[in-house]
């Protein structure tokens, strides 16, 4: 029978919330890189995810060495990018009929309906996931985790295929990326158009969280709680995306949740990469590395921990 201390630490436990801070991206340019790394050696990012085929991989990879406390996972890009393997080897994943045919969708409604209607082959995205994980693994980096590029994985056919190549890999973690309803009030989001959209589609992709989370815990893969800065990110300072977050934060239930942010330095490089996110890739990048966001998650007591963290501890169904 436990002890009265021992039920004690572990309401104390219970009690405590924490917070993976990841940052996506790394590998898309070389700024994007010196961001996550400062970042983390003078702020508050404890872990970054790694895009197999960033045209800054290299450069990545040099730069983890420089961060031995940094926890780096995958950063599985199944849209908007470049497949690791052969074309013909996974021809379904392609926009054969685009102006790019040796690319994946750029269009996110294109590949969500492909991938809602099965469109993909399953051993096709088994493959290239595992490809690319192993990528980052023959380059010496220890993969404590996968997440997906544009959370292609909120898709159940797409999840499918991360569950068999984290186990493939020996990959113990994998990032929920669903919000929780108590961290997205309507009300913070009114009046601004631009989120709005985003809230409203992020608040329908929440049905699927429940079977996540089933299927998750079967595989025996560990997962944060959630996600929050999905509906924040890329807002700009007009819509105030230091408050947005501040206000996100101080309603996070108790557990384990992930803030998923993208600093950056917005230079030619970033510009001719394509992503949506530039200014404010710098304004998330100042945020990161502020006093006044350490001191706001102390009075929080919110406690950051890393991917690798995460991933010490055992899973409930498991011995």
């Amino acid at each position: 029978m436990p002890s009265v201390v021992d039920l004690l630490r572990g309401c104390y436990t219970f009690l405590v919330r924490k917070l993976i801070v990841n940052a996506d991206d790394f590998g898309l340019t070389a700024g994007v890189n010196r961001a996550i790394v400062e970042t983390h050696a003078g702020g508050v990012v404890s872990s970054t995810t790694l895009m197999a085929s960033g045209g800054a991989f290299e450069d990545a990879v040099t730069a983890a060495r420089s961060a031995p406390n940094l926890s780096v996972g995958c950063h599985v890009v199944l849209a908007n990018g470049t497949p690791v393997l052969p074309p013909d080897a996974v021809d379904t994943l392609l926009a054969i009929r685009s102006a790019e045919p040796e690319k994946f969708y750029t269009s996110l409604s294109a590949f969500a309906a492909r991938a809602m209607l099965g469109g993909f082959d399953r051993d096709q995205l088994v493959a290239e996931v595992t490809a690319q994980i192993r990528k980052l693994q023959s380059a010496g980096v220890q993969v404590t985790h996968l997440d997906t590029h544009k959370h292609a994985h909120i898709f159940p056919e797409i999840l499918t295929a991360l569950l068999r190549a984290a186990r493939i890999c020996g990959v113990r973690a994998i990032r929920n990326p669903f919000v929780p309803l108590k961290a997205m009030p309507a009300r913070q989001f009114k009046g601004k158009r631009d989120l709005w959209k985003r809230y409203g589609q992020v608040r329908m992709l929440h049905t699927f969280s429940g079977q996540f989370l089933q299927r998750t815990r079967r595989a025996g893969l560990l997962t944060p709680d959630g996600v929050v800065g999905v509906i924040e990110t890329g807002s700009g300072e007009n819509s105030g995306y230091s408050s947005l977050l501040r206000q996100t934060l101080a309603s996070l239930p108790e557990g384990t949740w992930e803030w998923v942010c993208h600093p950056g330095y917005n230079d030619a490089d970033l510009g001719a990469a394509g992503t949506r996110l530039l200014d404010s890739r710098e304004e998330e990048r100042r945020l990161l590395t502020s006093p006044e966001l350490r001191q706001f998650l102390e009075e929080q007591k919110i406690r950051v921990i890393s991917y690798r963290q995460l991933a010490e501890t055992v899973p409930e169904n498991r011995p």
